[in-house]
């Protein structure tokens, strides 16, 4: 098919509606293209479990075998298991899936060997424009002198392994843990990481669907985690877990069945890691994070660097300073240990074997990481974006007592609260993120800047 690719490729990865926007044949030509881009002589693929994921696969590998590169199937698997086979293996990867995107939609998140990164600045924008011109002008003829193979390798097991080797579970007290998997990739992964752990698990929705039967795979809508909540306190449980569609962000909910802030288990993972690693160390933190987070890192010894929203930012600053950690406001979290790359199941784990090596319940353990009244984002659909940014930074430009950074949108700091203000990279939307010392403070503020995005 001749695509549209300015409407399929993103900032991050590959995605839309299957097959309107794009089928078989371009995930073919996609397949040929990630290998020319990379240079590579072989790579790993996997899959979640939506319909149209195993066919989508199996012409990605076709393409990249056609160009001579060996190609090692994965499987079903979540996208941080795809992350692990190319860090363990050293081989580049390409992971189908759309994450918490609707049914109909489909996607590949794509890495170099070791995890690192594939975005529009390290090699999509390359594979961009070979699959426009192939599939105008139909691909190149010749193929490698050889073409590549095509086999089959199970790295679950292996997986849940290597996280468990990087917590210490093995004293922890008894609990009951809820986890809801959104019938996505969880239902896959969960019950081999937890088999041997001294969790007493309730399942909700572990059936692989990728018709989203029960609620849309994306914990970070507030309704799609009613029915966790709900199971917590009927069950009496310690807490509960809710993860996206292709499994690699994880949300908490307490013992009380209130969603916990990203950013606390940011900060709770960041001081578990610092004292993993004698107290040292750099830990990465998005500009839309808690003030609790960087003050945690000094706290237990670190050094908090600040940086744009988004996976492509954080891996760059975690290699560059040779971080230990790094975490983001979407419960996104990244790991030195698991090639920078983020696994919300190993954030998962840290969050286990904190509760469970103390005996207070998670809300109460939490407090000294949650200090802060947080909006979370609020998106306002607004069709001219910059008009609005320039308004929002006139209404406020003239008070001696707020500063101003532009390190991703607008974001505005005074002494008992900040705001920032992004436009999507997709979408006519404003997303409006804000953060203050009460809740008095934060309602007035909140409600001050949606009256200027909205006006």
């Amino acid at each position: 098919m001749v695509a549209d690719l300015s409407q399929l490729v993103k900032a991050y990865d590959v995605r839309g509606v299957v097959p309107d926007q794009w089928d078989e044949s371009l995930s073919e030509l996609f397949g040929a293209a990630f290998v020319q881009v990379t240079d590579a002589d072989a790579i790993v693929i996997g899959h979640d479990m939506r319909p149209s994921s195993p066919g989508l696969a199996a012409a990605f590998a076709r393409g990249a075998a056609a160009r001579g590169a060996d190609v090692t199937l994965i499987g079903l698997c979540s996208t941080d298991q795809l992350y692990y086979a190319s860090g363990a293996l050293d081989l580049p990867g390409a992971m189908f899936t759309a994450s918490h995107n609707p049914a109909q939609y489909n996607g590949i998140k794509m890495c170099r060997a070791g995890a690192a990164p594939v975005g529009q600045d390290t090699g999509l924008t390359q594979i961009r424009t070979l699959v426009e011109d192939w599939s105008t002008n139909g691909a190149p003829q010749q193929a490698a002198a050889t073409p590549g193979t095509i086999t089959e390798r199970d790295t679950l097991t292996d997986y849940a392994a290597h996280l468990l080797g990087l917590v210490d579970l093995s004293t922890i007290r008894p609990l009951k843990v809820v986890v809801d998997a959104g019938n996505g990739m969880g239902g896959h992964t969960v019950p081999t990481v937890f088999a041997d752990l001294p969790v007493d698990l309730i399942p909700m929705y572990f059936e692989l669907d990728g018709t989203f039967p029960n609620h849309e795979a994306n914990p970070l809508d507030p309704k799609n985690i009613v029915d966790l909540q709900a199971r917590v306190l009927a069950e009496g449980a310690d807490l509960g877990l809710a993860f996206d569609g292709d499994a690699d962000r994880c949300f908490v909910v307490d013992e009380r069945g209130t969603g916990v802030s990203p950013s606390a288990i940011t900060a709770l993972v960041a001081a578990r890691e610092l004292a993993r690693n004698g107290g040292k160390g750099t830990v990465i933190h998005n500009l839309i994070t808690s003030w609790s987070v960087p003050e945690v890192i000094r706290e237990n010894g670190g050094t908090p660097v600040r940086t744009r929203v988004g996976h492509s930012f954080i891996k760059a600053e975690m290699a560059e300073h040779g971080a230990i950690f790094g975490g983001e406001h979407s419960a996104h979290y990244y790991f030195r240990d698991f090639w920078n790359a983020d696994t919300g199941m190993l954030a998962a784990l840290h969050v286990l074997a904190a509760l469970g090596g103390q005996e207070t319940p998670l809300s109460e353990l939490l407090a000294q990481y949650d200090r802060y009244a947080g909006s979370g984002e609020i998106n306002s659909t607004v069709d001219n974006q910059a008009d609005r940014l320039t308004a929002i930074r006139a209404a406020y430009g003239n008070r001696d007592d707020i500063t101003f950074d532009e390190l991703d949108g607008l974001t505005a700091t005074s002494k008992d609260w900040w705001f920032n203000v992004r436009a999507s990279n997709t979408e006519p939307l404003l997303r409006l993120n804000v953060e203050a010392r009460d809740e008095t403070t934060l309602t007035a503020v909140r409600d001050e800047v949606l009256t200027l995005i909205r006006t």
